[in-house]
């Protein structure tokens, strides 16, 4: 299973704010050449009336602890956030999670690669 990086997180924190730039692999980028191996010369995932969310779950697990619906940055240059500040972890552990777009006319994309998540118990 392919991850990006690790994020550390404590029981109880409503931040980072998770931020994600989506892209296309088989499209270029204006003004590059495509390389399917060079993320930089992808194009932009047009996120324009789709919706995002970030499902957690245990690592190892498969049920889905949470689902946090992610917020537009700039949906044409394909950019959303995951914020934690409704829905912080309450338990220590180490999580995954997997993006899922639902795009305008009902199609849904899953991004392959994983999102790892520390979460550590905090002093109190």
């Amino acid at each position: 299973m392919a991850y990006s990086d690790t994020v550390k997180m404590v029981t109880g924190d409503s931040l980072p704010e998770l931020n994600f730039s989506l892209k296309d692999s088989s499209t270029a980028a204006p003004g590059k050449k495509l390389d399917q191996y060079d993320a930089s010369t992808w194009a932009p995932l047009d996120l324009d009336g789709a919706t995002t969310k970030l499902r957690i779950r245990l690592q190892g697990s498969t049920n889905v602890l949470k689902t946090i619906s992610c917020s537009a940055i700039s949906e044409t240059e394909g950019k959303v956030k995951a914020s934690f500040a409704g829905d912080p972890f309450t338990e220590p552990g180490t999580y995954e999670a997997e993006l899922e777009i639902t795009f305008e006319g009902g199609g849904i994309q899953t991004v392959n690669d994983l999102v790892k998540i520390k979460v550590r118990s905090d002093f109190d």
